[in-house]
C-alpha cells in the first residue's frame, strides 16, 4: 500500500470521491488529536503508536481498546512508509513511541537491520502467516507482525478505452507501445511508496534491463508526479478531477471506489502488473510501555480491526477469517502471482536503484 497528509499526497489507497477524501482526512485528523503525548499520562497508562499518516480506525474500535486495556492510545503520524522508516532508524536509541505500524516490505529489512524493533511473536490469525516477513529468527521473524496487505498495480479507465474502441493495455510491456503514448501517469519512485513499488515491479520483471524499460516509458510520454494523489486525483481520467490520462499506477483495491450508476465499476487493475505490499507492526526496542505495545499489536490483529481495514485504510486484512465489504468482494480483485523481491535485495540496492531511476527519468 502508500496519505492525507504527507502520505495523503502519496499513498492514499484507491480513494476517489471527495466525500471519502474528506472523511478520511477527518478521521486521520481525529487520530492525530487523540493523544498528543503531552497530556501528562504516565507511560504505563498510555501506549504510543508511531505510524504513517494513512492510519485510521473507527473511533469505536479505538475506544473499545482503551476501555478493555485501560490504556490511552496516542497516535503519532510520521509521513509515508519510507519517511516513517527513516524516522524510526534515526530515533532507535530514543524511540518516540511504543509500537510502529506501517513499515512495509520494501523498507522492513532496513528497520530490522538497524535494530529498531524488539522481539514479539504475536499469535497470528488464520492466513496471516503467508504474509510474514521472510528471514530467520532475529532477522525479521518474531520482530514484525503482518497487519495488512495490498498490491500496487497499473489501473486503466475502461470507459475511456471503450468510448474510443481502443484496447487497453494488459501488461507492463504493453506500456511501451505507441498506442499508449502520453496516456500513462506514474507517482515518482523517489517521492511515494506506490511509485517505489512500481519501480520494484519493473525491476522484478526486467532485471538488469529495467533502466531501458523506464527510458522507453519516458520516451513514450509517461508523466511523473510527486505522489499518488497527484497522479490519481489530478491526472487520471477517473480520479474525480480534470485528468486526461486513462492509465495510472494505483492499487488493486481502486476499482472498488469507481462505481457507476449501474452497480459496476469504471476501472480495472491490471493484475499482471502488480507488486505486493505488506504492512507490519512491531514493538519498538526501548519502548516505555512494552506490555502495552504487545497489547496494541494484538489489537491490530483482532477480527474487528482486520474487518475494518478495507473501509478505514483501503487495504486488505491479512486474516482470511474476516469477510470483505461487498464492493471489495466484487471489484477489488487481487493478483494470483504478484511480483515480489527479496527484502534483503531491496535493502541492499534501494539507494542505487533510486539514483539510477532519477537519472533515467530526468534525461
Amino acid at each position: 500500500m502508500p496519505s492525507i497528509r504527507a502520505r495523503a499526497t502519496t499513498t492514499v489507497r484507491g480513494i476517489v470521491t471527495s466525500g471519502l477524501i474528506v472523511g478520511l482526512i477527518t478521521g486521520v485528523s481525529a487520530c492525530s488529536v487523540v493523544g498528543s503525548g503531552d497530556d501528562g499520562a504516565e507511560p504505563a497508562d498510555r501506549v504510543v503508536l508511531v505510524t504513517h499518516e494513512s492510519f485510521n480506525l473507527p473511533d469505536e474500535l479505538v475506544a473499545r481498546f482503551e476501555d478493555e486495556t485501560g490504556l490511552e492510545l496516542t497516535v503519532r503520524p510520521a509521513g509515508d512508509a519510507g519517511t516513517l522508516t527513516n524516522k524510526l532508524v534515526l530515533t532507535r536509541d530514543n524511540p518516540t513511541g511504543d509500537v510502529a505500524f506501517g513499515v512495509d516490505n520494501a523498507f522492513a529489512s532496513r528497520a530490522v537491520a538497524e535494530g529498531v524493533f524488539a522481539p514479539y511473536a504475536a499469535e497470528l490469525p488464520e492466513g496471516a502467516e503467508a504474509f510474514a516477513l521472510p528471514g530467520d529468527p532475529g532477522e525479521g521473524a518474531g520482530l514484525l507482525t503482518p497487519v495488512d496487505t495490498g498490491n500496487v498495480c497499473v489501473n486503466v479507465d475502461d470507459t475511456w478505452f471503450a468510448e474510443r474502441g481502443q484496447q487497453p493495455p494488459a501488461t507492463l510491456e504493453d506500456l511501451r507501445k505507441p498506442a499508449y503514448r502520453d496516456l500513462l501517469v506514474v507517482p515518482g519512485a523517489a517521492t511515494s511508496s506506490p511509485g517505489m513499488a512500481f519501480l520494484l515491479a519493473t525491476i522484478a520483471e526486467y532485471g538488469d534491463r529495467w533502466p531501458d524499460y523506464w527510458a522507453d516509458l519516458m520516451a513514450n510520454g509517461a508523466k511523473l508526479t510527486d505522489g499518488w494523489s497527484d497522479a490519481y486525483q489530478a491526472e487520471f481520467t477517473q480520479g474525480g478531477g480534470p485528468g486526461t490520462r486513462p492509465i495510472v499506477v494505483s492499487y488493486d483495491s481502486s476499482p472498488a471506489f469507481t462505481l457507476d450508476e449501474e452497480g459496476g465499476t469504471t476501472t480495472s487493475a491490471l493484475l499482471d502488473t502488480c507488486l505486493r505490499q505488506v504492512e507490519y507492526a512491531g514493538v519498538l526496542a526501548g519502548a516505555d510501555n512494552p506490555d502495552g505495545a504487545e497489547q496494541l499489536v494484538d489489537f491490530l490483529l483482532s477480527d474487528d480491526v482486520q474487518a475494518a481495514l478495507p473501509e478505514s485504510m483501503y487495504v486488505f486484512p491479512v486474516s482470511s477469517a474476516v469477510e470483505l465489504p461487498e464492493d471489495w468482494a466484487r471489484f477489488a480483485r487481487q493478483p494470483e502471482a504478484p511480483y515480489e523481491l527479496d527484502p534483503a535485495e531491496v535493502d541492499a540496492n534501494r539507494d542505487a536503484w533510486l539514483r539510477e531511476w532519477s537519472d533515467v527519468t530526468s534525461r
